[in-house]
């Protein structure tokens, strides 16, 4: 029988999935692969507003694997929008595909991953380097998309939340100006952000690689053992750091699919870099209600994106 605490987690992730999906206002595509799509919710609650709206920008969760895509978080999104932002939610690439391009040797080791993964009956979590590639270019491209396709929304004020592995590409998407230099997506300055909200992040791979957090998760993303030491320079949000950019974590004191020593530990690791980041703890709550409506940590969260934000 499972315990107290699965139990918990269990109900909690039936309250945030039993909402419907909400259909976004406007999509627009950032590429040519069909998860390459970003929906656009408009503001509601102000029939005039006086200025444009800040935009928050959700990237979903889901360990990274292909059965969780955007539509869980679409109820969140349009929680946001109720609350008077501008929301894009943006798709990338997750599960199983070996990306090519690469060499033989890092294709075989993610291959015999995928096989791994297949006998276990569980999605692979990510693609690399497709999922990387996907939110760069995503946010790279989203201050045209959303000038056209939501003119509501300023991208001046713009704050990057995510939830679980979403919580994880913020933080990372934050930090591409600290990549190795040989990364493709490292840009030359910080990001025009006003901050990141993270919602119970993977935040710091060797953490919840001893944790064995979503089921090994970070380890399938870097392409198994073998490349994970080689790649962690280039993905771990923790080794990525000052960021310069105000950056706060919501995390469940109770959750047990991400739990609370991962979002410890970066903030740890920011506070020996020099760096304060903000760490919210909720008592009594786990890892889904900070996206779940009906949730009052839900609306923790929107106050911690408000702060940043207006």
């Amino acid at each position: 029988m499972p315990d107290a605490a699965d139990a918990a987690d269990a109900a909690e992730e039936q309250s945030a999935f039993s909402h419907p999906p909400v259909d976004p206002d406007t999509t627009a595509a950032y590429g040519d692969h069909p998860d390459q799509v970003i929906d656009f919710y408009a503001p509601r609650g102000v029939e005039e507003p006086a200025e444009q709206a800040p935009l928050v920008v959700v990237l979903h969760g889901g360990a990274w694997r292909a059965p969780y895509d955007r539509r869980h978080v679409t109820p969140f999104a349009h929680f946001l929008a109720r609350r008077g932002f501008a929301v894009a939610n943006v798709e990338y690439r997750r599960g199983a595909e070996p990306a090519a391009g690469q060499g033989v040797e890092g294709q075989a080791v993610e291959e015999q991953a995928v096989e791994e993964q297949e006998v276990a009956g569980q999605a692979l979590a990510g693609r690399w380097p497709d999922t990387f590639d996907d939110v760069a270019a995503a946010l790279d491209a989203l201050p045209d998309l959303v000038r056209e396709a939501l003119p509501q929304a300023d991208p001046r004020r713009m704050v990057l939340t995510g939830h679980s592995a979403g919580g994880h590409l913020a933080l990372w998407a934050a930090a591409r100006h600290l990549l190795p230099a040989d990364a493709p997506w490292r840009i030359d300055r910080p990001a025009r952000l006003r901050g990141v909200v993270a919602l119970a992040p993977i935040a710091d791979f060797t953490v919840a690689e001893k944790l064995n957090v979503c089921a090994g998760a970070a380890l399938q993303l870097l392409g198994g053992e073998e490349l994970f030491a080689e790649r962690q320079p280039y993905a771990d949000p923790a080794l990525l750091l000052p960021t310069g950019i105000a950056t706060t974590v919501v995390q469940g004191r109770t959750d047990v699919v991400v739990p609370q020593a991962v979002a410890e530990a970066y903030a740890d690791a920011s506070a020996k870099a020099g760096e304060m980041v903000g760490l919210t703890l909720l008592e009594d709550v786990g890892h889904f209600p900070l996206i779940d409506p009906a949730a009052d940590a839900c609306a923790v969260v929107a106050e911690e994106i408000a702060q940043l934000a207006w």
